[in-house]
């Protein structure tokens, strides 16, 4: 049965609220999608999305319709640390880097002549289910929709269960410099460098080269707690100076951030008419932070079910439980003791091959292929965070 007519022009099929990644990679999906060419759609989002704000990398092995704007892209990655130091070809897959502007722009230029489509800027104070579908409360008015589509990022300090749940970051800083002489190698990127002192944390080295002389360098960490930036900026210097070598260098650009990595149940709806996006949806992994292709993924999904039923789907994401439980394991163990952290993903690389890597943390792998992830890593830390998940409660450093 068709929907019925729009009532006004503050009145839409669709409202994304967001416009960061995952709200334009839906309105993106959907513009793509020719059976909701009717369909009126409002994005609102609080910032003009005009600055360089943020750097999104992933690995696949097919194209993807954001090819054009990728900055950089590899064909080896390099991991390093003690007693395992190994460059590996990626085979069919590629890692590949799109500057935020970049995709912004690149997005918004494929929206910007379709009449489907209107931009609001403006903060959402309320979103709320109605009886027909969602109305959004902003300072210059209220718009309904027939579902809202929500990417604003969840309150966790007020969702925090310490006592059920685990509750940790990734957080970096970032130098984009530039030498004189070549240095780095613009086909392999640095995946993890853990050769640095751990300090019973997971702390390592990623680097993007773009060219011999460009590369954006980042101090990454999974705990609990950011760090005071002075700590991220001398191990950089550290890793620039000592193992690079390098006695000069320009800093022509900065990255900070802090993403949430928990097994805090995110849910993909919030009622009947709103479906959580991005971060709010549980699309960032919590095990490692990656999010783009897992947003893109979700996208493809709920469009292909408006498309076909009108409707969301009932499963929004897809999620598989077993994958759920391998995160939690793994956040429970850098919980409890962070520098192990190294060795199991030393013994990951080591013994596996890539493309499984990759599947598994994609979440693509069989039953046959988690067997072997897990038997290719020491049992005792998973044994021991099995038995903390039993109990239902997270461990703790001895």
């Amino acid at each position: 049965m068709p929907a019925p007519p729009l009532a006004s022009d503050s009145d839409f099929d669709y409202l994304i609220v967001g416009g960061g990644a995952a709200g334009l990679s839906l309105a993106f999906h959907m513009a793509q999608e020719p059976r909701l060419a009717t369909k009126k759609v409002l994005l609102i989002e609080p910032e003009a999305k005009d600055q360089n704000d943020r750097t999104w990398s992933f690995w696949t092995d097919v194209p993807t319709v954001f090819d054009g704007v990728v900055a950089h892209e590899w064909s080896q990655i390099a991991f390093r640390s003690p007693g395992f130091d190994k460059i590996i070809d990626l085979g069919r897959y590629r890692y590949k880097t799109i500057n935020g502007l970049d995709y912004y722009r690149f997005v918004r230029r494929a929206l910007a002549d379709n009449p489907q489509f209107r931009f609001e800027q403006g903060h959402v104070t309320a979103l709320e289910n109605t009886a027909s579908g969602v109305r959004a409360t902003t300072a210059t008015g209220a718009f309904t929709a027939r579902y809202g589509f929500d990417s604003r990022p969840p309150d966790l300090a007020k969702l925090r269960q310490p006592e059920k749940h685990r509750y940790l970051l990734q957080h970096f800083v970032g130098w984009e410099v530039e030498t004189d002489a070549d240095v780095f190698n613009p086909t392999t990127m640095e995946f993890m460098d853990f050769r640095g002192e751990q300090q019973h944390e997971a702390r390592f080295i990623y680097v993007l080269p773009y060219t011999a002389r460009k590369a954006l360098v980042e101090y990454t960490l999974f705990s609990e707690n950011v760090l005071l930036k002075t700590e991220y900026e001398a191990a950089i210097r550290d890793y620039l100076t000592n193992t690079l070598g390098l006695k000069a260098y320009r800093i022509t650009a900065e990255e900070v951030g802090a993403i949430p990595m928990t097994d805090h149940p995110l849910p993909a709806r919030h009622g009947p008419h709103i479906i959580n996006l991005g971060t709010r949806g549980g699309r960032a992994k919590p095990s490692t932070g990656y999010a783009f292709k897992r947003i893109q993924q979700h996208s493809a999904r709920l469009v292909a079910a408006l498309a076909g039923t009108g409707h969301p789907p009932v499963d929004a994401t897809g999620d598989k439980w077993q994958f759920k439980l391998f995160d939690t394991l793994l956040l429970d163990i850098m919980k409890r003791r962070g520098e192990s952290t190294r060795d199991i993903f030393r013994q990951l690389f080591e013994r596996n091959p890539v493309e499984r890597i990759f599947r598994f943390l994609d979440e693509t792998t069989s039953w046959a292929d988690n067997f072997r992830i897990m038997n290719s890593v020491s049992p005792g830390p998973f044994m021991r965070s099995i038995a903390h998940v039993l109990r239902g409660r997270p461990g703790r450093r001895a």
